[in-house]
């Protein structure tokens, strides 16, 4: 009896150091470090400036008075400067017959800058990395675009390779957490996650103004990063992933439709902005923070929150459009890294989460210097805050992004050092934030904007 007891104790003592190491390995496998991160900055022989971006509105001869002012006025409204980037084929007046070389251009250009920066940058060699996640919404050749860079960084044959398309501008975080899923099976695990946006095949060329909004807006670049669970590296880390919320309430037809990839009536391939978009992001908004807020404030706000909410029910009392109770999300975040879509989607956020200039000042800037970059946006926006010298050991910092579907996506990091990189926006961080974002069209044709009934108040 007293061999049985032994044996006993000792059988109880292995199972509970297994499970207790078992539960270690579990949490290591459930980090996820952001090691570095490499923002693209294109040539300076791509640069579009708003004269340019003119040329280019004026040679569509099929546009009519009503078509030119109305993008005469996004680009009036639109918050983007001087210095943003076009593809080549754009510049070269050739945006109505596009190659497939001109898109792969594009991205080798991106891949030569950014995956091999963020790669140079922390000394990891390519064959050291374990997985690739890509995303690129409106370009999708064969091979693969992760596969063209496997094989150009001559990465190991068994490397786990993801290419994700169609996401939209949300894809960046998607890709992120696609990573962080795959980590929590391996231990040990480096990840590349490679974000852009193809513009050399999808610049459109029609008349439709739902489908014109997005020449004013969106331009070239892209960022890559790498990631990691390995506790090796948490020393050499910039940021710790604490959590990670989607939303997607693609369910609705409105939501579904709000940002559609499809041909006009004359055959002309674009994304379609319809006016149901604002309401379905604030849905998805709304959606996202429901979840996010019990994950990342504090309790006791959480409970001032719900005991004036019940107050206000219990007293009966209605409230105005815009009053009542609100969260506050500035107690539990101390930077907020909002995906620079437009000026309506940087206000709209800035008013719904109760926020100052100074909270929103690195969207607008990088609306301003880069334009709408798509789902690499937000990655331009933290390298903002890093060259400011805003992030500090401890700091949290919240990501909220936006993409067809329609999708609410965040992201909550804590930093692990002081950070101070001033990246790609190291030759002009002084310039930031300029005395006046009037863009230099305003002179010019700033009679646009007191012209009625053009639709040019939509812009998102």
């Amino acid at each position: 009896m007293e061999l049985l007891a032994l044996l006993t104790v000792l059988l109880l003592a292995h199972a509970a150091a297994y499970l207790a190491w078992q539960a270690v390995s579990r949490r290591r496998r459930a980090c996820c470090y952001l090691l570095d991160y490499a923002c693209h900055k294109p040539s300076d022989d791509r640069k579009v400036t708003t004269e340019m971006a003119g040329a280019v509105i004026e040679r569509n001869k099929r546009l009519g008075f009503s078509e030119y002012r109305f993008l005469l006025k996004v680009i009036v409204n639109s918050g983007i400067g001087e210095h943003t980037y076009c593809p080549r084929n754009v510049l070269e007046g050739r945006e109505e017959r596009p190659t497939l070389d001109d898109a792969l251009e594009e991205m080798d250009d991106f891949f030569a800058d950014a995956v091999a920066g963020v790669l140079a940058r922390t000394g990891v060699a390519a064959r050291d990395v374990d997985l690739v996640v890509l995303n690129v919404g409106s370009f999708s050749p064969e091979p693969s675009l992760v596969s063209r860079i496997v094989r150009r960084f001559g990465m190991r044959e068994d490397v786990m390779a993801y290419n994700l398309s169609g996401m939209g501008c949300s894809a960046g975080l998607i890709a992120v957490d696609l990573a962080r899923n795959v980590m929590l099976t391996r231990p040990r695990t480096m990840a590349l996650v490679v974000t852009s946006e193809s513009c050399a095949p999808n610049w459109y060329v029609g008349t439709d103004k739902s489908m014109m909004l997005g020449n004013c807006l969106f331009r070239c670049g892209g960022a890559a990063a790498l990631l990691t669970n390995d506790p090796a590296f948490r020393s050499r880390a910039k940021m710790e992933l604490r959590c990670l919320v989607r939303a997607n309430i693609g369910a609705h037809d409105d939501a579904h439709a709000a940002a559609v990839h499809r041909e006009d009536a004359d055959g002309r391939l674009g994304v379609s902005l319809s006016k149901a978009l604002p309401k379905a992001a604030v849905r998805a908004f709304t959606e996202n923070l429901q979840r996010l807020a019990p994950r990342i404030l504090p309790a006791r706000e959480l409970a001032r929150f719900a005991s004036r909410r019940l107050l206000r029910k219990l007293l009966r009392r209605k409230a105005a459009k815009g009053e009542g109770p609100k969260i506050d999300f500035k107690t539990g975040v101390d930077h907020f890294c909002l995906h620079p879509g437009g000026t309506a989607v940087i206000e709209a956020v800035r008013k719904s989460l109760g926020l100052i200039a100074y909270d929103v000042e690195p969207a607008r800037m990088t609306l301003h210097r880069w334009g709408n970059t798509s789902a690499s946006s937000l990655w331009y926006v933290l390298s903002y805050m890093e060259a400011k010298r805003r992030l500090k050991r401890g700091d949290r910092v919240l990501m909220v992004t936006f993409g067809s579907g329609f999708k609410c996506n965040s992201c909550y990091w804590e930093v692990s050092r002081d950070l101070g990189d001033a990246g790609a926006w190291e030759d002009c961080i002084d310039e930031y934030p300029p005395e006046t974002l009037v863009n230099p069209y305003m002179d010019k044709f700033g009679w646009v904007n007191d012209i009625q009934g053009q639709g040019g108040g939509f812009v998102f």
